[in-house]
């Protein structure tokens, strides 16, 4: 009788994390979810944990934090990190951490899984690492995240910005190419 491996998903966002979960669940694993470090903590204490899924940014403790935490576990879990905003230095650190992949979102469980994997198979192995978004990308989620800073005030992240409110609405309603 085999024991179904076990993955941790670590995401504020009830909907994303509910979704990840029934998928991972679909493919065969056994899931434990949680919405911060201190439920994760909980969660990974009493189960062997074999794969975590850590968003970056939480309310609270950041998602390095747990990294680091998990880390410590025995036998240390293979862990991805997931975030909205993606870069360059964040992902530096979440290695240093002592993350095994880091990932921006939207990524779907078919991602979650090849880096769980490590790169099993070639077309992965030939994708880079990390994918440099586009400028236009960039400043889309640096508008987004400042708006919902905001509490979604687009008059006040629109003076934040700089920008006219009209010119703010434009932007927004563009969502450029993933990449």
């Amino acid at each position: 009788m085999t024991t179904a491996r076990v993955v941790l998903v670590v995401d504020d966002d009830e909907t994303y994390r509910g979704t990840l979960a029934r998928a991972l669940e679909r493919r065969g694993f056994s899931v434990l979810a949680a919405g911060s470090l201190e439920q994760a903590l909980e969660r990974a204490a009493g189960s062997r944990v074999d794969y975590a899924s850590v968003d970056l940014r939480m309310p609270g403790a950041s998602g390095i934090e747990l990294v680091r935490a998990l880390g410590r576990l025995s036998p240390k879990p293979v862990i991805v990190v997931l975030t909205g905003y993606g870069s360059i230095a964040t992902a530096l650190e979440a290695i240093k951490a002592g993350a095994a992949h880091y990932l921006t979102k939207p990524a779907d469980v078919s991602d979650l899984l090849r880096a769980f994997e490590g790169s099993a198979s070639s077309a992965a192995a030939s994708e880079p690492a990390l994918e440099v978004p586009s400028l236009a990308r960039v400043e889309w989620e640096h508008i987004n995240r400042v708006l919902a800073e905001c509490g979604g005030n687009i008059s006040k992240a629109a003076r934040l910005l700089g920008l006219q409110r009209r010119s703010l609405q434009r932007k927004l309603a563009k969502y450029p190419v993933r990449r």
